[in-house]
């Protein structure tokens, strides 16, 4: 098993290229392998082929605001639903989610947030 294998894995979902970009820059020197989608439909997708092949994601970071329909309540939702062992954290800087929008087990952090407070809430929904 290599070094990376032996590394936890988050999926980065976010429309903003350049705050994905820096999330998966900061997760990664965290020491975590670090996946990225640009919208919720690549997300699932990605999943779906990961699940196939044995599921390597653990956590999936998501911003609530991202185009094609898909937003990141609704995705989040579905992989409570179909992955529920996958951890979630939900992001955003404009919308704050209602009640029940947030698994049980996932938790929401504002933007802009801190390296620091990204990877607590990382570690803290792994399962």
């Amino acid at each position: 098993m290599s070094e990376t294998d032996a590394r936890p894995t988050v999926l980065v979902v976010e429309d903003d290229a350049v705050i994905r970009h820096a999330a998966v820059e900061l997760i990664g020197e965290a020491g975590f392998t670090v996946r990225e989608a640009t919208n919720g439909n690549e997300a699932i997708r990605m999943l779906d082929e990961e699940q196939d092949a044995g599921g390597a994601v653990c956590v999936v970071v998501t911003d609530i605001d991202m185009p094609f329909g898909i937003d990141g309540i609704k995705l989040a939702a579905c992989i409570d639903q179909r992955w529920p062992r996958i951890g979630i954290v939900i992001t955003s800087g404009k919308v704050r989610p209602s009640p029940g929008d947030v698994p049980s087990d996932g938790l929401f952090i504002r933007k802009p947030y801190t390296e620091e407070s990204l990877v607590a809430a990382i570690r803290s929904v792994m399962s």
